[in-house]
């Protein structure tokens, strides 16, 4: 078992004494070589459409939204209708709105989206997920931020199919004595 952790002397910044190198020291100081600083992972690329738009397909449930991000003042229109009238529950509106929120770009783009399939709930996190992904397509430099808040992982959970000689997917139907 081998110990990782730091010695005193490299928590204080002394270095030992060099000792002599043993004879399997310079396969071991090939393999143990400084290496330059690592970088963060290299950006991509940024993806725009001919009218400077990013587009991504966003996905939750049954719901599929197609999501176009431009710099603007922070409209958000949803299969032509304003965010405020298409999501009425406030709690949908938060839903959409996180991704910029943890990418601090409240205000900055305006998102166009249409979505299909699924209910209200699923339809806002379709848009979520593709307005995150649209925003890393227009800024590269986001994704770390975005990725670690887990707005680009596709959520898998989907509703469970319903079984025969059950009422659904795991309910059974009630018992009778007689």
């Amino acid at each position: 078992m081998s110990d990782t952790r730091e010695s005193i002397a490299d928590q204080l910044g002394a270095t030992p004494a060099p000792e002599a190198p043993a004879p399997e020291a310079p396969a071991a100081e090939a393999s143990v070589a400084p290496q330059p600083p690592v970088e963060a992972a290299p950006l991509r690329e940024q993806q725009l459409d001919k009218y400077g738009r990013a587009y991504a397909t966003g996905r939750r449930k049954d719901a599929v939204a197609r999501v176009w991000l431009k710099p603007g003042s922070g409209k958000i229109i949803v299969n032509g209708r304003e965010q405020e009238v298409y999501f009425a529950r406030p709690t949908l509106r938060l839903v959409i709105n996180q991704p910029f929120g943890v990418a601090e770009r409240e205000g900055q783009y305006d998102v166009e989206a249409t979505v299909v399939g699924g209910g209200l709930s699923g339809q806002a996190g379709a848009v979520k997920h593709g307005i995150a992904q649209a925003l890393t397509r227009y800024e590269p430099a986001l994704r770390t931020i975005v990725k670690q808040a887990g707005f680009l992982t596709r959520d898998p959970r989907a509703v469970e199919r319903k079984k025969y000689g059950r009422a659904k997917a795991r309910r059974s139907f009630q018992f009778s004595e007689r």
